[in-house]
């Protein structure tokens, strides 16, 4: 099952106001495991930032004029998150601020029922408790201390962490389930996991090589361990 861990920026609190979103992070989970693979980018927001935003995010006009808009980036952002699941910390509001980009270009919008909102999920869990993404990294010992400033890539890094506690904490079924499934709901008997990008290196040093290998030579032409000797 992939989930995408998902947190955006903006210039304030209303797009249909002229706010706009300036950045997106995310990060991939697969069967509640993060697989490595994110999704980052800044944006220009095509308008000035207000100071109270400023001052949250630390985003400024210098630093985001020269960073692709909106419209470049759009549909490599559909293609990340596909239809799979958006774990988002207050989804109405990142929903909001997607889907009024995307409608401004015509593009598919992101149909609700595709969010889980980890705020909903830790009121349920803790009514009448503090749910805010500080409050959560408190009461689960998560390590929030590089969170000066919000970040949406450093903010869905530490909320992958926060939604694994609030779903049962850090315990992956390791597939062995008897049933798997694959990213669109359905039976999927052929999953298999992804290979590694780099092959990892070897551990048997040229010492320990050259000994094995005169070992097998002694053990004659019929020794098993030849079969698989290049």
């Amino acid at each position: 099952m992939r989930e995408i861990v998902l947190d955006t920026e903006t210039t304030g609190f209303d797009p249909q106001q002229g706010d706009r979103i300036v950045e997106i992070g995310a990060v991939e989970l697969w069967n509640h495991v993060a697989t490595g693979k994110t999704y980052h980018v800044y944006i220009n927001p095509e308008r000035g930032m207000p100071q109270e935003a400023f001052e949250v995010h630390g985003l400024g006009d210098d630093f985001l004029r020269d960073k692709p808009k909106f419209a470049e980036i759009a549909q490599g952002f559909l293609d990340f998150v596909q239809n799979d699941k958006l774990v988002i910390h207050n989804a109405s509001f990142d929903m909001k601020f997607l889907n009024a980009e995307l409608g401004w270009l015509n593009l598919r919008q992101l149909p609700f029922d595709q969010a889980i909102d980890t705020l909903a999920i830790a009121r349920q869990r803790f009514p009448g408790s503090p749910a805010s993404l500080d409050a959560l990294c408190r009461r689960f010992g998560i390590d929030n201390s590089s969170r000066t400033l919000h970040g949406a890539l450093l903010d869905s890094e530490i909320l992958a962490e926060v939604y694994l506690e609030l779903i049962g904490g850090k315990q992956p079924d390791f597939g062995l389930s008897t049933t798997s499934r694959g990213s669109n709901g359905s039976d999927d008997d052929d999953w298999r996991p992804r290979p590694r990008p780099t092959p990892l290196p070897s551990r048997i040093t040229e010492e320990e090589a050259a000994a094995h290998a005169e070992f097998v030579a002694k053990l004659g032409d019929g020794a098993v361990w030849k079969q698989f000797q290049s």
